[in-house]
């Protein structure tokens, strides 16, 4: 049985924020949806949800860099789920003020409050970029910290921010680290839907980075279900809680596996705009989900091969939908 609670997501008319919030509301739990504040008045992914969670939770546009608007947003809350973050690698290179603004302003905000109006449970979102290359596999929660971009050392500092108010005022943090996660509705700043929309658009010959990097890619739902698994274990305050497949592959290989679902042939050009600089790129990342199995007794639904390819076939149904595939430019590379 699940307890109903009230809940504030932050970012949630992102990518997983979305995909987060409907099953929230899903669930029965009282929703309180944080957007961006914008002149369109546009809840991102949220417009398009399901539509049996249309109108089933309550919209607060703001802004996390605001104190005020993050204090109004916590109140009268009992869980805080916070994933507003600015996320692109390549654009932090260029305005690294303004993820640390985002990303530790933000979460110290929602902190703050959280501390202010007595919040039963906070779930920071973490990265596993915050690890780097692996220096040992599977990666755990004692794995050592290793920002190679500006992106991930604001995740750094703000899981940690996090961490230093369960430590110092009691407050019931849990930071749930999130490795790869794909699916529908992911930018196309991320490779999977990178490599989906170019095919899509009918070319043989897609540009990417760097194709021999390892990556542990998660199914959306896998990393949804590990969100609200710790939100329903209070044992995982104080805690790091890694969420991923426990399955490493590469970028070459991801491509290649993509292209057979989609009935394609592929050659892959190297786009040098999409390498990151030498020290910077993440060269391998494998999971360890011991912890988020003991912990919370959860394991992701797609794991090994055969779940990454039925979660990329499902990534490829819904963005072959033409509705879907419209809002997407298959073109010149974006950061």
């Amino acid at each position: 049985m699940v307890i109903v609670t009230r809940v504030l997501v932050t970012g949630s008319e992102g990518f997983i924020g979305s995909h987060l919030t409907e099953e929230l509301v899903r669930q029965g739990h009282e929703v309180r949806a944080m957007v961006l504040y914008n002149s369109f008045g546009s809840l991102g992914w949220l417009d398009d949800c399901a539509d049996e969670v249309q109108g089933q939770f309550e919209v607060f546009l703001s802004d996390i860099r605001d104190p005020d608007a993050a204090r109004r947003a916590v109140k009268g809350r009992e869980a805080v789920l916070h994933l507003a973050a600015l996320i692109g690698i390549p654009y932090s290179y260029q305005s690294p003020h303004s993820y640390v603004d985002t990303n530790v302003t933000g979460t110290l905000n929602i902190l703050e409050a959280a501390r202010e109006f007595d919040v039963a449970h906070v779930i920071q979102t973490s990265t596993s970029e915050v690890y780097g290359s692996a220096q040992y596999v599977p990666i755990d929660e004692s794995h050592p910290l290793n920002a190679q971009s500006p992106y991930a050392a604001t995740k750094i500092a703000a899981d940690q921010m996090a961490l230093s108010y369960y430590r110092s005022f009691g407050t019931p943090v849990t930071v749930v680290r999130p490795f790869n996660t794909y699916g529908p509705r992911q930018s196309t700043r991320a490779v999977i839907p990178t490599i989906i929309t170019q095919l899509a658009a009918g070319s043989e010959w897609i540009n990417l980075g760097s194709t021999h990097a390892t990556r542990d890619f998660s199914y959306v739902s896998d990393t949804v279900s590990g969100f609200l698994g710790a939100m329903a274990h209070p044992s995982s305050v104080g805690r790091v809680i890694n969420i991923g497949s426990g399955f490493e592959v590469s970028v070459g290989d991801t491509a290649a596996l993509i292209a057979g679902i989609m009935g394609r042939s592929l050659v892959i050009e190297t786009d040098r705009d999409r390498i990151r600089p030498k020290s910077s790129e993440v060269e391998r990342l494998h999971a360890d989900v011991t912890r988020a199995q003991n912990d919370l007794g959860w394991l992701p639904k797609r794991a090994g091969l055969d779940g990454f390819e039925d979660g990329l076939r499902r990534t490829v149904q819904w963005f072959l939908d033409p509705a879907n595939l419209a809002r997407y430019k298959s073109g010149p590379y974006s950061v």
